[in-house]
């Protein structure tokens, strides 16, 4: 025989226990494919979920998916729409929902074309609270469009930014909370006819 075959063979015998033991129940007894139909679930994501808690079987992680824990619509979060009807005048140059950054363009008013603002505002957490957002203002002067110079500067603007950012992420929030007590409170429960007996 072989040194291949040897190792084939072998290989077999290491890993044919492990086939073996996911046809037997917890007790040791071998099982039919397939199982009792009135003991699992009809909907297979309960199935799965059963299965797991069991110990049967294994899941494989989409590392392309998001997984928990990441806003699933940026439009749930008040934050988040707060600031983009506040910065709604300027041009947005860079954003990002899941980083949790929005970077405006250059904006420069009608009046002095030698002088623009930029703005980023980070999103610290989604609660609505003074400390959420880091706002950072860069102001771009130059002379006759030449010789820019870019500092980070107008300290008058961001507390103002970060009072009507919260003051709109709040009513946003009121006008969330009102629609959810209404739906709630014109919701009928089915009546069951089990709950009648």
């Amino acid at each position: 025989m072989d040194k291949s075959k040897f190792f084939k063979i072998v290989t077999f015998l290491i890993i044919m226990p492990f086939f073996l033991s996911a046809c037997s129940n917890p007790d040791g007894k071998f099982k039919l494919p397939g199982g009792d139909a009135r003991k699992n679930p009809a909907d297979p994501k309960k199935r799965i979920e059963q299965n797991m808690k069991e110990g049967k079987g294994f899941r494989i992680n989409n590392f392309g998916k998001q997984q928990g824990g990441v806003f699933d619509f940026a439009s749930s979060n008040e934050l988040w729409r707060a600031s983009l009807d506040v910065l709604d005048f300027m041009p947005l140059s860079s954003v990002n929902y899941s980083g949790g950054i929005i970077i405006t363009d250059w904006y420069a008013n009608n009046e002095n074309t030698d002088e623009s603002i930029k703005i980023s505002i980070r999103f610290l957490t989604n609660e609505i609270r003074s400390d959420a957002l880091d706002i950072k203002v860069f102001t771009r002067k130059c002379s006759d469009g030449l010789n820019c110079k870019i500092f980070e500067s107008n300290e008058k603007i961001i507390p103002e930014l970060r009072k009507q950012i919260l003051k709109a992420a709040t009513l946003y929030e009121k006008n969330n909370k009102e629609k959810i007590k209404n739906k709630n409170k014109n919701y009928e429960f089915p009546v069951i006819e089990s709950d009648l007996n």
